[in-house]
């Protein structure tokens, strides 16, 4: 059995959201998505949008920003491009029915957040994600040219080795021609077919143990389009978010970089306020910066976790600004505003991803990536704040006018496809060992493969990591699908690739620090990690990347 569509978006987080409204207006738009509508890591981002919104900020100072927080490994031509189309992008949302917290005068209320300069975060107040993820399904659910699958996760991107006589010649590209998904409540795995096919399916946080991102942020977009021969890159670069809650019930719930922004101080234990000997900027340096430090501060003192403290700024103004994490925490019996905030590092986002050009394109001829499974070249070695939903807006719009070109000239009919093949598989109840292998890749990745690292704790990772992952991929020939099943084999891909990345760059810079190189390398390592198929290889910045 399969399904045809004009567009294919697998995916349902602002990326694949924006990507789906714009191409329904030119053709039919399927959207697979793994789980209800809004689970996705653009629902759980608090912070907002950075953009410049006031006469007294620039285009030149956010780039400027973007650039710094970055370490020398952006794309100055991808962060110029986000950074021009922020107020577009923004007044867009707004027609599409978000709601923006503005001030007293009528005019957007600007946030601040880590590495800015200024203030330009529009939010919804501490819940920006929730207020643009509901308003874009919204205009996705009454929209007759798509049709949404909930319960759907991706098996495989359809290529040419899918089908039977079809090879291609040297120096060919592969040809997207879209994807095997498994309907999780029918244990069904079908063709999903369309002439250009969007992956926005996030980022890959559950690769670790203590993460901010939600379940289904396992990597599946990354690890398919490597296996279907698209070269990733940057994957060393995964950022930890400097303030994740501390706590056994708050399943290190994310305490906005905003909190921060708005006059938050992190403090030890005994109550040192320790950033204004690291940076600075303080408490507002750049997320790297910030998370070493707290975890300096921890291997140092042997504590659990450092706090974060509101409880010298006006009570009811912290209220306003922050309901949605004062009522979390009000659940979990803290009270933000009598009493410090305990907070730890955690995995958050991934900057780099499956490598694209500007206009979203792989190198998988019809297969686009937008979000945060893309290696777009906006963020280089570190994430500015903020910046993530602006570049997946942008990129989305500009695969869509990409697409909608291609397909123009597409053919009218799609090869034959087979259906997938399960043939020799077999049901098992073995999935205690599913639960335990995830438990045992996030628990390495956690303790070797963190903040701080060194060529021995890689290495060690790597061997122990790649014994499993070749028990999971003998266990997933033989067995039946499932999600669960799926899922780790994602989680093996991408915690064996970042690892790769990790060990090829002889250097630390941004959100990479390895002991055993403590200085940043301009002249041999301004570039990309890059992985295809068996290779490892770097790609200059000064390189030209169009595919």
């Amino acid at each position: 059995m399969s399904r045809e569509s004009d567009f294919l978006v697998v995916g349902s987080g602002i990326a694949g959201l924006s990507f789906a409204l714009r191409a329904a207006e030119i053709g039919t738009v399927l959207i697979l998505t793994k789980k209800e509508r809004a689970d996705s890591n653009t629902n759980h981002a608090q912070g907002g949008i950075a953009s410049v919104m006031d006469l007294s900020d620039s285009f030149d100072l956010h780039i400027r920003d973007t650039l710094e927080s970055g370490v020398g490994l952006n794309r100055p031509e991808a962060v110029e491009l986000i950074v021009r189309e922020g107020p577009q992008s923004v007044s867009e949302l707004e027609r599409w029915g978000v709601a923006f917290t503005r001030n007293g005068s009528g005019g957007f209320d600007l946030g601040r957040e880590g590495g800015h300069s200024k203030n330009r975060i529009v939010h919804a107040r501490d819940s920006t994600g929730r207020a643009v993820e509901e308003a874009l399904l919204e205009r996705v659910r009454s929209h007759p040219n798509i049709r949404v699958l909930e319960d759907h996760v991706a098996v495989e991107i359809i290529t040419e080795h899918h089908l039977s006589g079809r090879r291609r010649r040297a120096g060919e590209r592969a040809h997207c021609w879209g994807v095997y998904a498994l309907d999780m409540k029918a244990g069904m795995v079908a063709a999903y077919l369309a002439r250009a096919t969007l992956i926005s399916t996030g980022g890959v946080g559950r690769v670790y143990l203590h993460t901010t991102n939600p379940a289904i942020a396992t990597g599946d977009g990354i690890a398919m389009a490597f296996r279907a021969g698209a070269p990733v890159a940057g994957l060393e670069f995964m950022q930890f978010h400097p303030t994740a809650l501390f706590h056994p019930d708050g399943d290190s719930f994310l305490i906005s970089e905003a909190v921060r922004g708005f006059g938050g101080i992190l403090r030890t234990r005994a109550g040192e306020p320790f950033m204004k000997r690291v940076h600075p900027m303080a408490d507002l340096a750049p997320r790297d910066i910030v998370a070493r430090a707290i975890d300096a501060e921890l291997k140092k003192s042997g504590d659990e976790c450092v706090f974060l403290d509101v409880t010298h700024l006006d009570l009811e103004q912290v209220r306003g600004r922050f309901p949605a994490i004062h009522a979390k925490l009000l659940s979990l019996n803290i009270d933000m505003t009598a009493e410090p905030i305990p907070v730890v590092p955690a995995a958050h986002y991934m900057c780099g991803g499956v490598l694209t050009d500007l206009d979203g394109r792989s190198a998988i001829r019809g297969l686009y990536v937008t979000g945060e499974a893309a290696c777009t070249g906006v963020h280089g070695a570190n994430r500015l704040a903020s910046n993530s939903l602006l570049e997946a807006l942008v990129f989305s719009r500009r695969a869509f006018l990409s697409a909608a070109e291609m397909i123009r000239s597409a053919a009218d009919s799609f090869p034959e496809i087979p259906a997938w093949n399960d043939e020799g598989t077999f049901d098992q109840e073995e999935w205690v060992l599913i639960s335990h292998d995830q438990r045992e890749i996030q628990r390495l990745m956690g303790d070797y493969v963190g903040i701080v690292r060194s060529d021995e704790r890689l290495e060690r990772a790597h061997r122990r990591i790649a014994l499993i992952a070749d028990e999971i991929e003998a266990f997933y020939k033989k067995t039946k699908i499932t999600a669960a099943l799926l899922e780790l084999r994602n989680i093996s891909c991408l915690a064996l690739l970042i690892i790769r990345c990790a060990l090829f760059r002889k250097e630390s810079r941004g959100l990479h620090y390895n002991t055993d190189y403590p200085e940043r390398d301009d002249i041999r390592w301004l570039g990309d990690s890059v992985i295809e198929d068996n290779r490892t290889y770097f790609r200059p910045l000064s390189q030209e990347l169009r595919f």
